[in-house]
C-alpha cells in the first residue's frame, strides 16, 4: 500500500512516490528487497496512482494508462483498415455511392456503405478515435514528465546505500589498494577528485559532495519520448484542423472550355480557356494498342485563369464582381498553385458544348443583313446592336424546358438546349419593343417551334447563324482535382518534432553514476535508460582508470571487490 511518507534524509515526498526523491531510498516494503529497483520515473509519484480517485481523476487514469493507448491505436488502425477495403466516397468523380457500391460490389458493397465505411476517414466515430489518442498522448505526457522533471531536478549528491546496491550494475568495495595503502579521509577524497577527472573526460557532468559523487550525461535523451509525443499530438491536431470548413478540400470538378465555373466552398472560380489534347499516332504506339484500335493520349493540358470574388459573390440575383488573381497551363502532374490552392489536371471527357454564336440579323423579306454580334452561351450581355436594331436580353435559359404549367424553365445551368429571349426595337417595330425567342441550335428551333412562338415578327426578322464558322463548340469538358490543405504544414511540422523526438531517444541513452566512499568502503551504482552492456563497460573502465579492476559481466550482479 502507498503511504505519505518523509524520509529520513529530511525530504517530503509526494503521495505515491516509490523512491525518495531526494536521497533515492525506498519507501515502501517490498518482498524481493535484493531485486534491482524499478527506476522507470525514478520511483515518482504520479496522479494516475492516487488511493480513492473521483470522477476527474478516474478520467485522468483512463487516458493516462499506456495500456488503454495502444487499445485506441489498435482500434484506429483496424478502422483506417476498413477504410480502404472498397474505395472512399471522396475519390468519386460523377457517380452515386448510394449504388455505386452495390452495383460495383454487390451485398457486400451495399453492407460496407450502409455501415459507413465509405466515408470512413470523415466520419465522427474515427475522427473521435483521434481525439481520443491525443487527449491520451498529453495525459500520459503530463502525468509522467512533470514528476520525472522534478525528480531529476531535485537529485541528491550522496544517495541512500539501498539505492546503490540495488541498481542493476552496482559495485561494492575496498579503495585501499587503489589508494596505495589504507584508506582514510584524505585518500577518500583524492580517489573521488581523480574519478571525477575521469568521468568529464567521458563527457560526464560530474557534481561531487565531499566522497560522494553524481556523474550524469544525455539527460536530455529522457525527454526524447515526451518531445516525440508533443510532435505526435501537432500531428494529430493538424490532421483533425481538415474538418475545418475551408482547411481542407479534394474534389474533382468539371470545367467545359470556355466557361467560368464557381469553386465549391471557396471564394476562387476557374476558367477553362483551351482545353488542348494530343493523342499518340499509330506509328509510336505498341502492337497491343494498336490492335485495340484505341485512342491514347499523349499530351492534355487546361489554359486556366483563376479568380477570386470580390464583392456579390454569394447573391444568385446579381453577377459576382471577379478579380483574376492567376493564370496557368495545368499539365498533369504541374498543378496550378496560387497561396495553397491547387488544381491538378485529373481527367477529361469528350463532351461537345456550344460556347458561343455569331447570329445575324436579317430582314426575311428583302433578305438585307443589318449585323451580326456574338452571343456567349456562359455570360450573354444584357443588349446586343444590328444595323439600326437593339436587341435586349430579358431571360436565358441554357438548358430549355416547359413545366407542367406551360412556362419556360431550365434544367440545368449547362448549355445543352439554349434558349434567348429578346425585346427587339427598331423601324418598323412597336415603340415598346417586340419579344422574340431564339434557339442557337436549328434542332431546337424545330423542336420548340420558334417561328410559330415569335409569330409576326417571324415573318419581318430572322436571326440565325451564316456558317459554322460563327458557332464556337468545346468538344471536352476537362476534369480537375482541386485541393486545398491548409493543415499540411503544421502535419509536417509535427512530424519533424516527432522524429526529433525518436532520434533524442534512439541514439542518446541517459546514464547516471553515482559513488559514495564509508570509511574506505567504495559504492557505486550506475544507470541508465538503454544499452546496459554498454552502460557495465564504461563502469568497468572508469573504475579500470582509477586502480580498480572487475569484470564487467559481474557488474550486474553486484560486483564485490576485497
Amino acid at each position: 500500500m502507498i503511504h505519505n511518507t518523509k524520509c529520513e534524509c529530511g525530504h517530503q515526498n509526494h503521495v505515491g512516490t516509490v523512491l525518495c526523491e531526494s536521497c533515492g531510498k525506498p519507501l515502501t516494503e517490498e518482498e524481493n528487497a535484493s531485486e534491482p529497483l524499478e527506476m522507470r520515473y525514478d520511483g515518482v509519484a504520479r496522479r494516475s496512482q492516487r488511493e480513492n480517485p473521483g470522477l476527474i481523476d478516474k478520467v485522468w487514469n483512463f487516458f493516462s494508462s499506456v495500456k488503454i493507448a495502444i487499445y485506441l491505436i489498435i482500434i484506429t488502425l483496424l478502422g483506417s483498415a476498413l477504410g480502404t477495403i472498397y474505395p472512399q466516397e471522396s475519390t468519386f468523380l460523377n457517380m452515386d455511392p448510394s449504388t455505386y457500391y452495390k452495383d460495383t460490389y454487390g451485398t457486400l458493397g451495399e453492407i460496407y456503405y450502409k455501415l459507413g465505411f465509405s466515408h470512413t476517414f470523415e466520419s465522427w466515430w474515427f475522427v473521435t478515435l483521434l481525439f481520443m489518442i491525443g487527449t491520451s498522448l498529453v495525459v500520459c505526457s503530463l502525468d509522467r514528465v512533470l514528476p520525472l522533471y522534478r525528480a531529476l531536478s531535485n537529485q541528491q549528491i550522496r544517495k541512500h546505500l539501498s539505492f546503490l546496491t540495488r541498481q542493476k550494475v552496482t559495485y561494492s568495495g575496498s579503495i585501499a589498494e587503489a589508494a596505495g595503502g589504507e584508506a582514510g579521509e584524505q585518500a577518500s577524497l583524492e580517489w573521488v577528485s581523480k574519478a571525477a577527472g575521469t568521468l568529464k573526460k567521458k563527457n560526464y557532468k560530474v557534481h561531487a559532495d565531499g566522497t560522494a559523487l553524481l556523474a550524469e550525461k544525455y539527460r536530455f535523451s529522457r525527454w526524447g519520448p515526451y518531445i516525440n509525443h508533443i510532435g505526435l499530438i501537432i500531428f494529430l491536431a493538424a490532421v483533425l484542423m481538415r474538418s475545418i470548413p475551408g482547411w481542407h478540400m479534394d474534389q474533382h470538378v468539371a470545367f467545359p472550355e470556355g466557361r467560368i465555373v464557381k469553386i465549391p466552398d471557396t471564394s476562387y472560380y476557374l476558367k477553362n480557356e483551351k482545353f488542348t489534347i494530343e493523342f499518340y499516332k499509330p506509328e509510336e504506339m505498341s502492337e497491343s494498342f494498336r490492335s485495340k484500335g484505341q485512342d491514347v493520349p499523349k499530351i492534355y493540358e487546361t489554359d486556366a485563369v483563376l479568380y477570386t470574388c470580390k464583392s456579390d459573390c454569394n447573391d444568385p440575383s446579381k453577377e459576382p464582381v471577379l478579380e483574376e488573381v492567376h493564370k496557368q497551363k495545368i499539365i498533369v502532374n504541374e498543378p496550378l498553385q496560387y497561396k495553397g490552392f491547387m488544381a491538378y489536371q485529373f481527367d477529361f471527357k469528350p463532351e461537345p458544348m456550344l460556347i458561343s454564336v455569331k447570329p445575324s440579323l436579317k430582314d426575311k423579306q428583302t433578305g438585307e443583313v443589318y449585323g451580326s454580334f456574338e452571343l456567349s452561351m456562359n455570360k450573354p450581355a444584357d443588349e446586343y446592336k444590328a444595323g439600326p436594331y437593339s436587341l435586349k436580353l430579358k431571360a436565358y435559359f441554357p438548358e430549355f424546358a416547359l413545366d407542367e404549367k406551360g412556362s419556360p424553365i431550365t434544367k440545368s445551368n449547362d448549355p445543352k438546349t439554349p434558349a434567348f429571349v429578346f425585346s427587339v426595337t427598331g423601324p418598323g417595330l412597336k415603340p415598346g419593343g417586340e419579344p422574340y425567342l431564339y434557339f442557337p441550335r436549328q434542332v431546337d428551333k424545330v423542336n420548340f417551334r420558334q417561328d410559330d412562338i415569335n409569330g409576326a415578327l417571324a415573318g419581318k426578322l430572322e436571326l440565325s447563324v451564316q456558317s459554322m464558322d460563327d458557332v464556337k463548340f468545346s468538344e471536352y469538358v476537362s476534369y480537375l482535382n482541386i485541393r486545398v490543405d491548409r493543415a499540411m504544414p503544421y502535419v509536417w511540422f509535427g512530424a519533424a518534432i516527432s522524429m526529433i523526438g525518436l532520434i533524442m531517444g534512439f541514439y542518446w541513452h541517459h546514464r547516471r553514476i553515482w559513488v559514495r566512499i564509508d570509511q574506505g568502503r567504495l559504492t557505486l551504482g550506475a544507470h541508465t535508460n538503454k544499452n546496459w552492456f554498454g552502460m557495465r563497460k564504461e563502469v568497468a573502465q572508469i573504475l579500470h582508470q582509477n586502480g580498480i579492476d572487475v569484470d564487467p559481466k559481474t557488474l550486474e550482479k553486484g560486483a564485490v571487490g576485497s
